[in-house]
Order: C-alpha cells, then sequence, then structure tokens
C-alpha cells in the first residue's frame, strides 16, 4: 500500500504537516449543507451563509446554522481522525491543517491543529471579535454579551477573507515539513490548494490519501486511493512497527 521509499521519508523525518478536507469527515456522516431532506434546497447556501444574510434576515441565519450543529451533534469521529492523533503522537512537529469546520480532529485528541475554515462550534461577535464556545441551550439569536452586536458561527462566511494569521503558520507548516501528507481534499479550493504545492516546492515528499483522483494527484509523489481510514490506520501500523 506504501512504497518503501515513503516509510522510509516517515522514519527519518522530524517534520511532518497533514491537511485534511471534506472527505475524512464524510466518513462519520457529516451531511452537506443541504441535507438529505432538502430543506435548505430553496435556498441558495452562497445567500445565506453571508453577513449580508445575518444582518438582514438574522433569525434564518440562525435557523441555519442551528440546523447545521444538530446533525453535527451525533456526529463522532471516525477511525482516520484517531489514526491522525497516533500520527502526531509520533512525530517530534506535526501539524493538521483542516479545512473542515466540524470540530471532529479536536474531539478525537489531536492537538496542534489549525482551522482554516474555522470551528462551527464556537461564536465569534461581529463587532468586537470575542470568541466562545457556543451555548447548546441558547435559543434564538444570539447576541455579543460585551457589547450586544450580533455573534456569528466562528467560520468562515462567503465573501470573508481568511484569518490571515492562521493562513500564515499553514503556510509556515507547509514550508518546512519534510513530508506533507493531503487527505480527503478535492485539491481546488484556494488558498487551501496552494500548500501542498508550497510543501513540494521545498522539497517534502508529496502524498496524497484520497479514493478518487484530484487536481493534485499528477504532482504528488505517492497517491493512495483509499479512504482515509483505512489508510491512516494502515499507516499507523507502519509506524508503530518503526518505533
Amino acid at each position: 500500500m506504501f512504497s518503501e521509499k515513503l516509510i522510509q521519508r516517515l522514519k527519518n523525518a522530524y517534520t511532518v504537516t497533514v491537511l485534511t478536507g471534506a472527505g475524512i469527515s464524510a466518513e462519520s456522516g457529516v451531511p452537506t449543507f443541504r441535507g438529505k431532506d432538502g430543506l435548505w434546497n430553496k435556498y441558495p447556501v452562497e445567500k445565506l451563509a453571508t453577513i449580508e444574510a445575518l444582518e438582514k434576515t438574522p433569525k434564518l441565519f440562525w435557523d441555519f446554522y442551528n440546523w447545521r450543529r444538530e446533525l453535527l451533534a451525533t456526529i463522532k469521529p471516525n477511525l482516520g481522525h484517531y489514526a491522525l492523533v497516533d500520527i502526531e503522537n509520533y512525530f517530534e512537529e506535526f501539524t493538521l491543517i483542516t479545512q473542515n469546520v466540524d470540530n471532529l480532529h479536536l474531539d478525537a485528541g489531536n492537538k496542534n491543529i489549525l482551522e482554516l475554515h474555522g470551528n462551527i462550534t464556537k461564536n465569534r461577535c461581529t463587532n468586537c471579535d470575542d470568541l466562545t464556545q457556543m451555548d447548546p441551550k441558547e435559543s434564538g439569536i444570539p447576541k455579543c454579551r460585551k457589547c450586544g452586536a450580533f455573534l456569528k458561527p466562528d467560520v468562515v462566511l462567503f465573501g470573508d477573507p481568511l484569518n490571515q494569521n492562521i493562513l500564515r503558520k499553514a503556510q509556515e507548516a507547509s514550508s518546512v515539513c519534510e513530508v506533507f501528507i493531503s487527505i480527503g481534499t478535492s485539491a481546488e479550493v484556494e488558498p487551501a490548494a496552494s500548500l501542498p504545492f508550497i510543501a513540494k516546492g521545498n522539497g517534502a515528499f508529496l502524498v496524497e490519501i484520497n479514493p478518487e483522483k484530484t487536481a493534485l494527484s499528477a504532482n504528488a509523489d505517492e497517491v493512495i486511493n483509499l479512504n482515509a481510514s483505512k489508510a491512516l490506520t494502515h499507516l499507523t501500523m507502519i509506524l508503530d512497527r518503526l518505533r
């Protein structure tokens, strides 16, 4: 499954960076924006998930995000998530960059995480930028306890810029790693799509784990066409033998 060349690179590696996308969470059953019932099909997500929607139709905005949060509350990390915890513990320097907002990497136990698109379990004030954990008992339209302004989920909405500090750290982790592993991402959404190329351009061994061919596949040093849980579980067994 994994080449001897990759195994040797991992055996000698001090610094490893991993990028995850929707594919790893899909194995846990994380639903899409619209859901199977089609509840939100009549509302374009590109218009719902915006700061303008919060300002103009705050109830509709929060109905949508509370619906997403209720669905995610029943979702648990899968074997792929837990395998990444074991992999993090193996290397001296490990950075997990994720495009997912579902909190599953934190639930599984990973520590050094960069959440490029935020975390849906937290709220951020639209005025004073105060960050708080969401209150599951709170209903209605939440407002900041400090300044009274609207709260929004701490996720990147359509039209929002990414957190530049987090993006900078992700780029730095990509530029210094010896092995870069892209897992379950289409490699089409920028700026995350550029991170594997930053790594490869600085000499990293580039690995892709994805059951389907992506825009990254032709540039990867090694492509594993399996789902994340199967591939990563096997990888942890290899690392255990190397210890």
